[in-house]
């Protein structure tokens, strides 16, 4: 995930000095400070981390961010010598006098402590200001000299009373943790409970047959009872999943790290039984060669291109325009005798060729200005011959030529030579 992050540092991750992985589903935070060493800032926003752990080599680290997580104490940091702001806004951080921890960060300038639940006690700004003297703004607002000045009077007053509220906070949590608890128990028991009941109320008579009318005895056809409690199966499981859905999402309950991560793992697995209802149909693969060896003609990239013949060398070339800066490593080539096919990223270009070509002696080359793809194919078994008005005619042979040949003649009718050999075969050439 990390790599995956530092594109904007060549996937290099060990002189990484930013990084951003926020909404990643991150619990836990580990393994950054030993891959990342020169880490500036750190983006982890809106995850579901409850802790900060395994950031004290940060040394260079200047910039956290943590809001919207699971947090619940200021600790750790200790070892971040360069951090100059820290954000924490919408977490659960009750025990304000965590703060106290971050007088070690001598360089820290702000703090966002906005949504917490310490940010509601009583006298919280003098103390956050008080305690933290190397501070200059306080969820966003300058720290100013007559306010510093007023936050250390009576500081011993005010230390009292947050002591108190924590303590009666940390009561309130634990019995939120109680009951968080309580409640995962009986969902846990829940299904076992029912499918006891449905088992009792599905126990059938004393023949075996089940019996709605105590006076009808006409027993039901078996396969329309299979019928009937499919149907009745079906609409249950839909009615009792969207019952279930809304009960959800209207049952009132506490915002408290608990109830964040039973809402985030309720849409995640709705996500992978959805995942898992959707069958993906594989796409029909495209026919290159037909079935009676017919080679189609196939774009998929669809990719401009030049095929032209150079009478001069004897050769077929294929222009290919691809993409200008696409790495040469995407690209296969492959010439047959009568076609070429070039796979690009995974797409297939194949063409057909106008006349036979000898593969081995084919090149393909990338033209350093354009990027295109250039192959060069020379024809094969071409021999030369006068033609009319003293032009240079190609003779490509499509039989084994024999070694006498009695007869060479030009047909203007279809504009070709004409090899008339002994025996009854017949070669023509081009």
């Amino acid at each position: 995930m990390v790599r995956r992050r530092a594109e904007h540092n060549n996937c290099e991750i060990l002189s990484l000095e930013e990084v951003s992985l926020h909404q990643q589903d991150i619990e836990k935070i580990e393994h950054i400070d030993k891959w990342c060493r020169d880490l500036k800032i750190l983006y982890l926003q809106n995850n579901l981390i409850p802790r900060i752990e395994n950031v004290y080599r940060l040394k260079k680290l200047e910039y956290l961010n943590l809001a919207l997580n699971n947090v619940e104490l200021i600790e750790n940091l200790e070892g971040c010598e360069s951090l100059q702001k820290l954000d924490l806004t919408v977490n659960f951080v009750g025990r304000l006098s965590s703060v106290e921890s971050l007088k070690h960060n001598i360089h820290l300038r702000e703090l966002f402590l906005v949504g917490n639940p310490c940010t509601e006690f009583e006298g919280y700004r003098q103390y956050v200001v008080a305690s933290l003297p190397q501070l200059k703004y306080l969820d966003g607002k300058e720290i100013g000299r007559s306010e510093r000045i007023r936050a250390r009077q009576g500081l011993d007053e005010v230390r009292r009373r947050i002591r108190q509220q924590e303590q009666d906070y940390l009561r309130k949590r634990a019995s939120e943790k109680e009951e968080a608890q309580r409640e995962g128990g009986e969902a846990q028991r829940g299904p076992k409970r029912e499918s006891r009941s449905s088992a009792k109320a599905k126990i059938p008579g004393f023949d075996g047959r089940w019996y709605t009318d105590i006076k009808n005895t006409i027993p039901v056809p078996e396969e329309n009872k299979e019928i009937q409690g499919r149907e009745e199966k079906e609409k249950t499981s839909c009615l009792s999943s969207e019952d279930q859905e809304r009960e959800f999402w209207e049952k009132p309950c506490a915002y408290t790290p608990e109830s964040r991560l039973e809402a985030h793992r309720h849409l995640d697995e709705k996500k992978k039984a959805k995942e898992r209802r959707t069958v993906k149909t594989p796409k029909a693969p495209r026919t290159l060669i037909t079935p009676n060896g017919r080679v189609m003609n196939v774009n998929e990239p669809k990719l401009d291109f030049n095929l032209t013949e150079d009478g001069d060398n004897n050769t077929i070339v294929l222009d290919l325009e691809v993409y200008r800066h696409m790495d040469t490593s995407l690209m296969d080539v492959d010439v047959q005798p009568t076609y070429a096919r070039v796979t690009v990223k995974g797409k297939i270009f194949q063409l057909v060729l106008p006349a036979e070509v000898r593969p081995d002696s084919s090149t393909a080359k990338r033209s350093q200005i354009t990027g295109h793809l250039v192959l060069t194919m020379p024809r094969v078994c071409s021999q030369t011959y006068p033609g009319p008005h003293n032009a240079i005619v190609k003779l490509i042979l499509v039989l084994t030529m024999p070694k006498v040949c009695s007869h060479l003649s030009w047909s203007s009718q279809c504009q070709r030579y004409v090899v008339t050999y002994p025996g009854p075969l017949n070669a023509k050439g081009m």
